[in-house]
């Protein structure tokens, strides 16, 4: 495993480019899986989710060219095997993203069980729950998912749950009625950006889907879907995590692709912090180019994550960091996976003063972190610790950095691009 190596202290200065979204990437990638020609998406990232869920469709029929520019091409050219292995789908719990297009274009679909997740329980009833209301027959057999149905018939559902709405279960269920005979409603469904472009995928691929965006999406049934040519969302929570970098370092960055549409709530908490985002007037609010500084003084605020739009919980650990350095006691609520905490002990290590109470941080801001070795636990927090080790003073060594190959594309060379100290190590070194 590697490890990055960060000394800290640089100030962050030039321009760097948000990649295409994974959260969207992945998604669009299994709603090829409905397409009777070939499906082409730009902007694709180059990460080992990606990577991961390139397998999966190769192992399911289907050729794929993901060529160097960061286009894609995913063409079904065998529909003999429905069965998404464990070997494959427990790498990535974003594999269940296949269910509802198999289900849905071949009658059919066995996907394993995704494992436990470090940040929280993330049950996939609703998912299951929602294909059953559109006919399918649901049997969980070792581990496996197994999904039928001769023919899905339009329903009404709805998708919410303990915890709110499902991005991936909405995809899902949406994936397999767009295919599915009469008219769907979905109630409660996610909000997210990500649910929207693959919305408009299947909408640009024949399929009839209204509402993407709001709590209620409605969905007249198609008999079959073509081949298409999409560009994938630009990355909200990488664009996030870099408007939030600038400000931990004191930093002055230019931001390509922003989408500051899908950030408003983020944008909100940030301009209370004392974070200045320049949006250029006329700018397209889904790639805009931005400018980014900050107060020499940051204020404290209070935040609670909420389903889009509220603020996002996989930008909750780069706020914390972020927060350490507050003039102030910060609290931040964590209202979707209220165990999003592992990396607490991790910044405390770095000279932070934090105290956790039940789904609740109170961040009480000091004057300076110092580098230690440090453990990340997940892909977000990898990212809150990699910010925090830039900030600070001496050296941190960031392990288990795979965790960030995950969803940000090249982060350690785009770190230097931009003035960073940081390289990659393994991690006995």
């Amino acid at each position: 495993m590697d490890a990055f190596r960060i000394q800290g202290g640089r100030r962050l200065k030039g321009t760097v480019r948000v990649s295409g979204s994974k959260n969207a990437a992945l998604p669009l990638m299994a709603a090829a899986l409905m397409a009777e020609d070939t499906v082409k998406l730009q902007d694709v990232p180059r990460l080992s989710d990606i990577a991961h869920l390139v397998m999966l469709l190769e192992s399911l029929g289907c050729d794929v060219k993901h060529g160097e520019d960061r286009t894609m091409e995913i063409k079904v050219v065998d529909e003999g095997n429905s069965l998404a292995e464990y070997d494959i789908v427990r790498k990535m719990r974003a594999s269940i993203c296949v269910l509802g297009p198999l289900l849905g274009k071949r009658g059919e679909a066995s996907v394993s069980m995704p494992g436990g997740c470090p940040i929280g329980d993330r049950p996939v009833d609703i998912h299951l729950r929602g294909l059953q209301a559109l006919g399918a027959d649901i049997e969980l057999e070792g581990g496996i998912i197994h999904a039928r149905a001769k023919k899905l018939q339009g329903t009404r559902i709805f998708m919410g749950g303990p915890f709110g709405s499902t991005v991936l279960g909405t995809i899902n269920v949406m994936s397999a009625a767009a295919v599915a005979k009469g008219t769907t409603v979905l109630e409660q469904v996610a909000c997210e950006p990500e649910v929207v472009d693959v919305a408009n995928l299947l909408n640009a691929m024949g399929a009839s889907i209204h509402g993407a965006g709001s709590p209620r999406i409605t969905i007249d049934g198609v008999e079959s879907l073509t081949g298409a040519d999409h560009r994938v969302i630009a990355d909200r929570i990488e664009a996030g995590t870099w408007i939030m970098t600038a400000a931990i370092t004191n930093g002055d960055l230019q931001i390509e692709n922003c989408p500051v549409d899908c950030l408003m709530a983020a944008l909100d908490r940030l301009d209370e912090i004392g974070v200045s985002v320049d949006i250029p007037t006329g700018a397209d609010a889904m790639r805009a180019t931005v400018s980014v500084g900050s107060a020499r003084r940051l204020e404290p605020v209070f935040i609670t994550t909420q389903p889009h739009p509220g603020f996002p919980t996989d930008l909750q650990a780069q706020i914390m960091a972020l927060l350490t350095l507050a003039d102030g006691n910060s609290m931040i609520t964590e209202k979707i996976f209220p165990d999003r905490y592992m990396h607490v002990p991790e910044l405390a290590r770095m000279g932070a003063n934090l105290y956790r109470q039940g789904p609740s941080v109170m961040v009480s801001g000091v004057k300076k972190l110092v580098g230690a070795p440090v453990m990340a636990s997940d892909l977000r927090a990898s990212a809150g610790l990699v910010m925090a080790g830039l900030a600070a003073k001496g050296q941190t060594t960031v392990n288990r950095v795979y965790h960030i190959d995950r969803g940000y594309e090249k982060l350690d060379e785009k770190l230097k691009s931009v003035g960073a100290e940081i390289e990659r190590i393994p991690s006995s070194a």
